[in-house]
């Protein structure tokens, strides 16, 4: 989880639902959501597509370098060759992205991207990041609630995520919504493993 802020409650309509799924490799349509942030901007978060990368590589480059390194952990200029098709490569169950796109004046421009993987069984590393002017205004907090549901209704109860120490933004959003359960930090980078934190 990495480079956005929590921000305000926003207000959400059609949040992901707690249905299991009947098909793995079906389209999660319940996955989709319209939000009005606190600047009453509106977004629209979805699932992506399999072998959607236009998206990610819009959003990637519209993020300011600190924002990259936030969320590689790295400088990251360009992404990697491996990197897209490893999170378009989704079959919606053991690995999934959201991503937040812009509905005010029907622009459709992708401002945020948020993923999960299964580690094992029960565990996924979670990952987030928006883009700069969009950050603080509830869109972190949207989209990984619609995440984190979307995992638990998969199966995946406990949550890995890796950050640079002085990411404070990111590590208030954890606050919000996880208990911290282990912590190992090297070099700077903390990993962080968590479960739900509930309301």
């Amino acid at each position: 989880m990495h480079g956005c802020s929590p921000g305000d409650e926003p207000h959400v309509r059609g949040a992901a639902s707690h249905e299991k799924m009947t098909d793995a490799n079906d389209y999660p349509t319940d996955l989709e959501a319209h939000v009005t942030l606190d600047d009453q901007r509106r977004i629209r978060i979805r699932a992506l597509h399999v072998r959607e990368a236009d998206p990610i590589r819009a959003l990637h480059a519209r993020l300011s370098p600190e924002t990259r390194y936030l969320r590689f952990l790295s400088p990251m200029p360009s992404l990697p060759d491996t990197f897209v098709p490893r999170l378009t490569s989704t079959d919606y169950r053991r690995h999934l992205a959201v991503i937040a796109e812009d509905e005010t004046a029907d622009r459709g421009e992708p401002v945020a991207l948020a993923s999960f993987g299964a580690v094992d069984e029960e565990t996924a590393e979670v990952a987030i990041v928006v883009q700069d002017e969009w950050q603080g205004h509830g869109v972190g907090t949207a989209l990984v609630k619609i995440l984190l549901d979307a995992a638990e209704d998969r199966g995946f109860h406990r949550f890995v995520a890796s950050m640079t120490a002085e990411n404070t933004v990111m590590r208030k959003l954890l606050n919000r919504i996880g208990h911290v359960v282990a912590s190992q930090t090297t070099s700077g980078v903390s990993d962080l493993a968590f479960v739900r934190r509930r309301e």
